[in-house]
């Protein structure tokens, strides 16, 4: 980190007022640098074994759902989906929709117990837009649906993998 600071020095000499300019800048107290944080607005991934994942805001209170890229890639060409209704609410495995691609079907199960409050609805125009951004939870990803999360879903959320134990487990496959 101070090996960044330092080279920064040269450059911050140019947003100081030139009236302050009789000290060096990166010493001066009027001088104030954007703090950039690492932390990220939203949880880490868990997946199930079926190939779903659940991706929760900071808070734990609502998130998104839908399948992983191995899921997608496994599935081929995504031709139609199913989206459940809305709101709905859901226990862990429950059923939630359906994808079908030139090779297979398969169901959408849910990770935790939650209550559905949208869906993508751009994946019943274009549902190749699973395979194009599986993992997405963007406004053009291949998300299922928006979630509010249930007490019950936090405690379900222990059951399931994370990004590396889920890499491991795929390539058991």
């Amino acid at each position: 980190m101070a090996s960044i600071a330092r080279s920064l020095r040269p450059v911050a000499s140019r947003f100081v007022p030139r009236s302050s300019r009789s000290a060096p800048s990166w010493r001066l107290s009027s001088f104030q640098a954007r703090c950039f944080s690492a932390s990220s607005a939203v949880q880490a991934k868990k997946y199930t074994k079926d190939h779903e994942w659940i991706e929760l805001s900071e808070d734990k209170k609502t998130g998104y759902i839908g399948i992983s890229e191995y899921a997608a890639h496994a599935l081929g060409d995504v031709v139609y989906v199913e989206l459940p209704t809305t709101p709905m609410e859901v226990a862990a495995g429950d059923s939630i929709g359906a994808v079908e691609s030139v090779k297979s079907a398969s169901d959408i199960n849910s990770p935790i117990s939650c209550k559905i409050i949208a869906v993508n609805d751009s994946l019943e125009e274009k549902p190749g837009m699973i395979n194009k951004g599986p993992e997405d939870e963007s406004s053009g990803g291949g998300w299922f649906a928006k979630v509010e999360v249930t007490e019950a879903g936090i405690k379900d959320l222990e059951g399931l993998m994370d990004g590396a134990e889920y890499k491991a487990f795929t390539e058991e496959e």
